[in-house]
């Protein structure tokens, strides 16, 4: 390379290095949605970043992933309760296209990009469109065949579309045994128990995120199951019509030894008027996944 064109491309890396600098520099300096210029991205083009980043794609790559998690964490915090997540997925995109090889990018933004509002923008087709990209960068990695199989399963409701992955995982050389099995489950039964089976092998992830996903999902299913139970308790305690019904009530009539109380801790809430038992507003536990219509225990 001559001198003059090393000297040319180390000043496009800078500049592209201050421009990417200049924008965090902006998110800290601005209340959220004052600017409009911070809900946008100056270039959405892989290619063209990755021909400025040169050599240091890695570096441009990582600044890429913190502002994706900015973004996310921003968006989810917001007090205003518009959250859009309208970056995400193209920060995620530039993320990995700088870096093919960014495992924890993959896996990491297709949890954010498939958890419902008001939690995430609830956009499970992103979070399969990432791994499979991941998946074309790294044919080897059989734990993003094996998220695209959670993904189906669990925001899709697809258990047939999860088992074709789990067995594509299962295939891939040094995957654990145990992904054949789930393929099988899959197919049997799409119901809570399977739910637990599979975020019980998450659970032994390597990853601390993930293994706090699986602990809060496997306490959003035992949460489920305690509604189930209580809501049928409600029903049978033959409250006449027209009265109002409280936990106090049944505490007095021996039904109950007190008021119940999610996993976390926080009482649940009994209707007066409509006798239907629900998660508190203000449980961690919010937003509960939408399994009791499609799943048994």
């Amino acid at each position: 390379m001559s001198p003059s064109r090393w000297v040319w491309g180390s000043a496009a890396v800078v500049a592209l290095l201050l421009a990417i600098a200049l924008q965090f520099g902006r998110d800290a300096s601005y209340p959220r949605g004052e600017a409009s210029t911070e809900r946008l991205l100056y270039t959405r083009s892989g290619t063209a970043v990755s021909r400025l980043a040169l050599e240091f794609r890695a570096i441009a790559s990582d600044l890429y992933w913190i502002r994706a998690l900015q973004h996310y964490g921003g968006d989810r915090l917001a007090h205003d309760r518009r959250q859009r997540y309208e970056l995400l997925q193209p920060l995620l995109d530039l993320t990995t296209t700088l870096d093919p090889y960014f495992t924890v990018a993959y896996r990491f933004g297709a949890i954010f990009l498939s958890e419902q509002p008001p939690g995430g923008p609830g956009r499970p087709d992103q979070a399969i469109a990432l791994l499979e990209k991941g998946t074309a960068a790294q044919p080897n990695k059989w734990e993003l065949l094996h998220d695209i199989a959670f993904v189906h399963y669990w925001h899709l409701k697809d258990p047939a579309g999860a088992a074709e992955y789990f067995r594509r995982a299962a295939a891939v050389p040094g995957a654990p045994r145990w992904l054949e099995p789930l393929a099988a489950t899959m197919l049997s039964a799409h119901d809570r128990s399977s739910a637990r089976l599979l975020w019980r092998q998450i659970l032994q992830s390597d990853e601390p995120w993930l293994r706090r996903t699986a602990e809060r999902s496997l306490l959003q299913l035992t949460a489920l199951d305690q509604l189930d139970e209580l809501q049928g308790l409600v029903n049978r305690a033959g409250v006449p019509a027209g009265h109002r019904v409280t936990w106090i009530d049944l505490v007095r009539r021996g039904l109950i030894r007190g008021i119940p109380v999610d996993p976390t801790g926080v009482p649940y809430v009994l209707d007066p008027e409509t006798a239907r038992v629900t998660l508190a507003p203000e449980s961690t536990l919010n937003p509960m996944p939408d399994l009791s219509a499609t799943m048994m225990r």
